[in-house]
């Protein structure tokens, strides 16, 4: 996993970054693990544009992902280390012994032919989930749960992971990405390991067309609109627009949006460094 940096034969290539994709065993994905994904172009059922900036794109099929990771107690063995387009990381094809086929995330190191397992019976090897209280301390996880059976909503991107801290009762301590350290409870499950393609942050798209290919369109700037389009635009020469806002007015760029009495600010301990 690591990116390559293109001849500057164009103009296009001298600011391109692009990955090297020698990671990936196959570009033929998993038929049955396959949905179709139906794009809006922003607008919706009666056509009229709710989204500015989405439509066009490369086609997409979405790769049904086993964030849960509950086939406990069944050996898995990795079959393939494949691309997706709908996330940064890659994913992995893993055939259990039962016969089912599923992709999971797939963590840096994971290897085709790999065993993996998950439950209170797997060993705290790179890929195999365990509950929190199984895991030793300051290991490095990832996709970890929120609550039980939640399925895993934390760490899922490229080259993130958090760290367990610490255990206490039926809490166990856990330093998110951000810095921010939080309880989560011990009976939640979380995979061993970072994830794979943290060199991602570095690609450079080196010119327009590679946004258009994504499905995102020419953005207008907020400050360039008239007052009556935008709250930051308008004003005598190249004015700066003000605070910066949404198109509602809404505050952004550091303005805190978490309700203060939300019920789950009792398990942050320490918040996200600035």
């Amino acid at each position: 996993m690591a990116v390559r940096k293109l001849k500057p034969t164009t103009p296009t290539q001298r600011h391109s970054v692009v990955d090297d994709y020698e990671d990936i065993t196959t570009n033929v994905p998993e038929k049955s693990l396959l949905q179709t994904i139906k794009r809006t172009g922003g607008r919706n059922n009666t056509g009229k544009m709710t989204m500015r900036y989405i439509g066009g794109g490369h086609k997409r099929r979405y790769r049904l992902i086993d964030f849960k990771r509950e086939k406990h107690g069944i050996e898995g063995i990795v079959q393939s280390i494949e691309y997706d387009p709908n996330r940064t990381s890659r994913i992995a094809l893993v055939f259990y012994k039962d016969g089912e086929k599923r992709y999971i995330l797939a963590p840096n190191g994971l290897k085709v032919g790999q065993k993996l397992m998950s439950g209170g019976t797997a060993t705290p090897e790179i890929g195999n989930a365990l509950f929190l209280k199984d895991i030793p301390m300051g290991t490095l996880v990832h996709n970890i749960e929120l609550r039980p059976s939640q399925g895993g909503i934390i760490a899922r991107s490229a080259g993130s992971y958090a760290q367990l801290a610490a255990r206490d009762a039926k809490y166990a301590v856990i330093k998110m990405p951000s810095g921010e350290t939080r309880q989560i409870l011990a009976s939640c499950v979380a995979t061993i390991g970072t994830l794979s393609n943290a060199d991602h942050i570095q690609e450079s798209l080196g010119k327009a067309g590679r946004s258009r290919w994504a499905g995102r369109r020419p953005r207008t700037r907020a400050v360039a609109m008239n007052p009556v389009d935008h709250p930051m635009g308008g004003g005598e020469g190249r004015a700066s627009g003000g605070h910066p806002r949404s198109r509602k007015g809404l505050l952004a760029k550091g303005y805190k949006t978490r309700r203060p009495k939300n019920q789950s600010s009792k398990h942050i301990l320490e918040r996200r460094k600035k």
